[in-house]
């Protein structure tokens, strides 16, 4: 019997993959059977992380470059003979109180965050609908990565709840124009995971103040986010579309 959780003969796209959460999305969709082209705009930290791998592509750029995303897609189907899915998690911080930010930390984060995740999620939207409009009834599914700062807010981010607040638009709007061509489309709503990116939220000044808003009372990592986010690719999830999948230990349930 066929494991519909399986990615098998599968290929994925990973933005953000060099490091963090993007490297264990990378390593978990292999572990399920993908091919995965791997994105990063850090090459050396890329093929750190994959130089070497089995069924791995490695693409380095830039997701805020209007170029990149359309030469990432033909590059991924000329190695793997096709697109099937694509995990959009690229993104940066640039923290700052809303009275203190600067417009360029504004702009930085929104461009990398949100409009940079449109288009890699557009670039890859046009590849599965014209596979659909080619008869392909299962073209394949994107999951868009945000954040409960996206659902709850955040103090001393603004742009990066903002963003992650796009993200939640920016899936539930594809999935209801692509659904006719049977692409799903969720989101996967992180909370404090372990990674470069929360070394400053979870020191001891923050760290019980976080805790103690975690049912789980304990920071997740990255391994603990990336099963049930690439669970989200797979046949078995073909009739979830729309959603906001909270993977952050409670977090989302609290005040």
């Amino acid at each position: 019997m066929t494991n519909p959780a399986s990615l098998e003969g599968k290929t994925i796209i990973v933005t953000g993959a060099a490091q963090g959460i993007g490297k264990a999305l990378c390593e978990q969709a292999l572990a399920m059977g993908a091919n995965v082209a791997a994105v990063d705009i850090n090459e050396a930290a890329l093929s750190e992380s994959f130089g070497g791998k089995d069924r791995v592509l490695m693409v380095p750029g830039d997701v805020t470059d209007p170029a990149f995303p359309e030469l990432l897609v033909e590059q991924t189907v000329a190695r793997f003979g096709g697109l099937h899915g694509l995990l959009n998690n690229a993104g940066i911080v640039r923290a700052a109180m809303i009275a203190d930010m600067s417009r360029d930390q504004w702009q930085s984060v929104i461009d990398v965050n949100l409009t940079g995740a449109f288009a890699i999620m557009q670039a890859v939207g046009r590849h599965l609908i014209a596979q659909a409009k080619n008869g392909d009834t299962n073209p394949g599914s994107i999951v868009n990565i945000s954040s409960d700062a996206g659902r709850k807010g955040t103090v001393g981010q603004i742009n990066y709840g903002a963003a992650k607040s796009g993200m939640l638009g920016l899936t539930m709007s594809a999935a209801r124009e692509w659904g006719r061509f049977n692409i799903n489309v969720n989101s996967a709503c992180y909370g404090l995971v372990e990674t470069p990116m929360t070394e400053t939220i979870r020191q001891e000044k923050f760290r019980d103040r976080y805790l103690d808003q975690i049912p789980l009372r304990r920071f997740s990592r990255p391994e603990d986010v990336a099963p049930a986010t690439c669970f989200l690719l797979s046949d078995a999830a073909a009739y979830i579309t729309g959603q906001h999948l909270a993977i952050d230990g409670g977090f989302h349930i609290t005040a």
